[in-house]
């Protein structure tokens, strides 16, 4: 009993440090009109500091693969988590809106830290088999943030003021820096063969990309995912301008979208008893890729009011959380070594992607919900395309297990 208590801690404990750069997403989504009014600017504008906040993610991922595998997975964490409270602090001071979207894009520098160590973990303490139901737990803690993060963040912008919301992360983050601390374990020791020149990093990075089955899974993943951040980034607009909804309606529907999310999710655990990883993830594409057509074509001709639009992107969301995890659980596990770079990459392209996709609809400055059903259709298609290529390209699948990894027991 202890044994397995234990091990759902450590899947509590990475859940909890993965929701750091989701929370530093969504909660201050209900207070974009008061950013944007404090700046004096528009709401388009101000999600672009949502579109560097996923460059500083992507960027970071590259950094932080080499220093996982080198001094092991707790050190470069810590730097990432002090680094991701002062920027939050600096946040504080915005008065333009290109301050805010500077410091966004330090604060994901830091926040991505997080992210890239707790995949990496993943295949420290878990079987190659297990790799995406795991994965699929982890998105069930880290799903609270789309319940809970736009609702506390409308309660703290609408009583304390917009500013505190990053007090609030810090604070957040402070708490998951002690528990990573003391109820952590080390997982994958330091390697002192890995170099941390950048010739052999990105030898390193080559080989990882030569693998067919990362690239395939990978970018067919990054750009069926991108469609969730590009909802996020837009969520404001789309509810709060187009739809004429209050920040506390806003919140409500926020979290009622991510149920979709959510469930499918854990429904994916209760799949895979009965279906492979890539079975599932084709499924999902062939359900969210006419999702998105049917939204694109019921926005640009008119048919679609509230109540409609809202079913449409709950198809597209729960077909997401199917597909997210057994994308990077495929991704991922044909390697055994250098977990961490491979984790960093994965990442890399995922968030790069999905920040791309959402840039896009901060550079359009449109107070319309086209721009947006037109890049969900986009990257949702280009996805199910990559993979059909892909698996051309394949013999068979890979699954290995990690060497030196420490596998927490049954």
């Amino acid at each position: 009993m202890a044994q397995t208590q234990n091990r759902y801690l450590i899947i509590l404990i990475l859940g909890a440090l993965s929701t750091i750069s989701p929370f530093a997403i969504d909660m201050y989504l209900p207070a974009f009109p008061q950013v944007a009014a404090a700046l004096h600017t528009s709401t388009a504008r101000v999600s672009l500091s949502l579109a560097s906040y996923f460059a500083g993610l992507a960027a970071g991922q590259l950094f932080y693969g080499p220093l996982l595998d080198r001094f092991g997975r707790k050190l470069p964490l810590y730097a990432g988590l002090t680094l991701f409270m002062a920027a939050s602090l600096l946040c504080l001071g915005s008065r333009t809106v290109e301050w805010l979207v500077a410091m966004r894009f330090v604060q994901a520098l830091g926040g991505c830290a997080a992210q890239v160590a707790g995949m990496a973990m993943v295949r420290d303490f878990f079987h190659v088999d297990e790799t995406a139901k795991i994965i699929s737990l982890l998105i069930l803690v880290i799903s609270a943030s789309p319940l809970l993060a736009p609702s506390v963040g409308s309660f703290v912008a609408v009583y304390l003021g917009w500013q505190w919301v990053f007090i609030v992360l810090a604070l957040f983050v402070a708490l998951m820096l002690v528990v990573a601390k003391w109820a952590l374990p080390d997982g994958h020791p330091a390697d002192p063969s890995v170099s941390l020149r950048l010739k052999p990093i990105f030898a390193n990075y080559a080989l990882v990309l030569k693998e067919p089955q990362f690239i395939t899974y990978s970018l067919a993943g990054a750009f069926a995912f991108s469609g969730l951040l590009v909802y996020v980034a837009s969520s404001p607009i789309i509810f709060m301008e187009v739809f004429k909804v209050s920040p506390q309606v806003f919140g409500a529907i926020f979290a009622g979208l991510s149920v979709g999310f959510i469930g499918s999710n854990q429904i994916n655990v209760l799949l895979l008893r009965r279906f492979t990883s890539e079975q599932i993830f084709r499924g999902a594409l062939l359900v969210e890729c006419p999702a998105a057509l049917v939204l694109l074509a019921g926005t640009y001709f008119g048919w679609f009011g509230l109540p409609a639009t809202l079913v449409m992107l709950f198809i597209t969301l729960s077909s997401l959380g199917l597909a997210y995890p057994n994308a990077a659980a495929l991704a991922m596990v044909p390697f055994d070594r250098n977990i961490g770079s491979a984790a960093a990459m994965l990442g890399f392209l995922q968030i790069g992607v999905a920040g791309l996709a959402s840039a896009i609809v901060g550079i359009f400055n449109s107070h319309t919900l086209l721009p947006v059903a037109l890049i969900l259709a986009a990257t949702s298609w280009i996805g199910f395309g990559i993979l059909i290529i892909g698996k051309r390209r394949m013999h068979g699948l890979r699954f290995v297990e990690e060497k030196g990894a420490t596998f927490l027991p049954h």
